[in-house]
């Protein structure tokens, strides 16, 4: 082998769970990518094992979605909706019993809709015990991110933040994984300086940046981004191929474009009359996707019938395609390193079946080529090719970001610069009730701690969860997107008004157990949050 290359797919939701209602549209974003994203992988990444194929895989979980992948409440719930999902189907099935090219695809979602249920049901309804299984034979190698994927440059201001998104996602993954994470998925591969002292603090070993945050390290990396760099304390710096990225990602030259495969937005949820859909539609009162979808992309003009049998062997040409573009990377990058070249494939683990629907067969065709048919490129995860090349070049990497231009434009400007005041002011409060409850629990060692005492420590986890939410960055993504920007705003306003009312009742009025019980039940994730991380 000449070189190697890493796929790494990052899973990640905000968290979002809302009992206090029988249905909920923003609860679709989960179901929707457990049925077209993260089953299908674990059907692909099982497949392999049947067929004794070595192909690791590196899998960002996160938190968040943990959490939710773990809530019996969610749980149930997602088990109605793919129930749901199957009956429409069937409705669709004698709906286009006479138009016979509906009626295929049609048949295609119930097939699909049924092997989705049928691997929740053999793993029990946990994805989590699933993937944790494959980790443990060696076949994927599964990494954090923060807490509640906060982006990490915008919290600099208030260290004790950073830390504490970073150690309550290792103790998530603790929890979860019944190990520590050794490789982290930085919150939009977004680096600044420092923050590597905390993931020393976790015994996290590795991460990943945009192209750039290497190529801009000092002094410039020997290697490029074909190679990974360490940090002055050692913490490896791996970055993103630029190549394998543009041809997935671009717009212009990227591979879900082609217009034979499925058009995301034409759905029976919009098409069909609102009487026939309602049952089955995330929000009974708005309009909104199923999964169901018979047209590919073709363009503006009117759309065409989708082709399952065109779209396949279109993934399969782009998958090979893809696989001569890294052997040929590889080729002429091997003649001038003198190491084996790395090439690091980042991308959204989303991308692949919930907005390209094709995308989980592309990654199949891809990787079984690349096994089969060649024998310049490895599949290796990060953890595996520092175990050997463990000598490799020190640099402090360039502040970076892969979002909009490379910086942090996405997540702060115009739309949503006014959540970090508040923000700051929360972070600085929180650090003064954890440094207070500290002295006053040391000055009395020894004593047993009363109710009131007890309480006021669920009343500290629970301010902990409430910062926590409030600083992920999909709020001020969504803002900025400008897709449910009402809930986006209610959410950061919500969690910012439950820190301040615990703030208060910790200091001044007393804590209200009736009211902290409730917001507990609410935002229950990470039940053993640690309020002293904050100190």
């Amino acid at each position: 082998m000449q070189g190697y290359f890493t796929l790494v797919l990052h899973a990640h939701l905000p968290f979002v769970r809302h009992p206090e209602h029988e249905k909920f549209l923003e609860e679709s974003w989960l179901f929707e990518a457990v049925t077209e994203t993260y089953v299908p992988l674990l059907q692909m990444l099982e497949g392999w094992r049947r067929q004794g194929m070595s192909a690791p895989v590196t899998i960002s979980l996160s938190p968040p979605l943990c959490a939710m992948l773990r809530d019996p409440l969610l749980c149930r719930r997602y088990e109605r909706h793919l129930d749901s999902l199957i009956e429409l189907a069937e409705k669709e099935i004698r709906r286009t019993h006479w138009d016979r090219a509906f009626r295929e695809l049609a048949w295609m979602y119930h097939h699909r809709f049924t092997g989705v249920r049928d691997t929740w049901r053999n793993c029990g309804g946990n994805l989590i015990y699933a993937f944790r299984q494959l980790q443990e034979e060696g076949r994927v190698e599964i990494i954090t991110t923060a807490a509640t994927h906060a982006l990490l440059p915008l919290l600099a201001g208030h260290p004790p933040s950073i830390r504490a998104q970073i150690l309550t996602a290792r103790d998530d993954y603790r929890d979860c994984f019944g190990r520590d994470p050794r490789g982290i998925w930085l919150p939009e591969c977004a680096y600044v300086a420092g923050v590597e002292t905390f993931l020393q603090e976790a015994n996290i070993r590795w991460f990943i940046l945009d192209t750039h945050g290497i190529l801009h390290a000092n002094p410039r990396p020997r290697y490029g981004a074909f190679a990974p760099v360490f940090t002055p304390n050692g913490i490896a710096a791996f970055g993103r191929d630029f190549d394998s990225s543009r041809q997935v990602w671009s717009q212009r030259d990227g591979y879900p474009g082609d217009r034979r495969y499925r058009d995301f937005y034409r759905d029976v949820g919009f098409d069909l009359d609102f009487d026939y859909v309602r049952p089955h539609l995330p929000s009974p009162e708005v309009r909104g996707f199923t999964g169901i979808k018979y047209y590919k992309i073709t363009g503006a003009a009117e759309k065409q019938i989708y082709r399952r049998e065109e779209a396949l062997e279109a993934a399969g040409g782009h998958a090979q395609h893809f696989l001569n573009e890294r052997v040929g990377q590889v080729q002429r990058l091997a003649g001038l390193l003198d190491r084996p070249p790395i090439i690091v494939a980042p991308y959204d683990a989303e991308l692949f079946g919930h907005w390209w629907h094709e995308g989980v067969e592309f990654l199949d065709f891809f990787v079984r080529k690349l096994v089969y048919d060649q024998k310049v490129i490895e599949m290796i995860t990060p953890g595996e090719y520092l175990r050997r090349h463990p000598t490799n070049q020190i640099a402090t990497p360039g502040a970076s970001s892969w979002g909009e231009e490379g910086y942090l434009r996405v997540w702060l400007n115009d739309k949503n610069e006014w959540i970090y005041p508040h923000l700051q002011v929360a972070q600085e409060r929180m650090t003064e009730l954890a440094q207070k409850f500290q002295k006053a629990a040391a000055a009395a060692p020894g004593k047993k701690a009363g109710q009131a005492a007890e309480l006021k420590i669920r009343a500290l986890r629970q301010a902990a969860r409430e910062l926590l939410l409030a600083q992920s960055s999909d709020w001020p993504f969504i803002l900025r997107a400008g897709t449910s920007q009402d809930y986006a705003r209610r959410r950061i306003k919500e969690h910012l008004r439950r820190f301040i009312g615990l703030h208060d009742q910790l200091t001044t009025t007393g804590v209200d157990e009736a009211w902290l019980r409730e917001v507990e039940a609410r935002d229950n994730i990470f039940p053993g949050a640690d309020w002293n991380y904050w100190k």
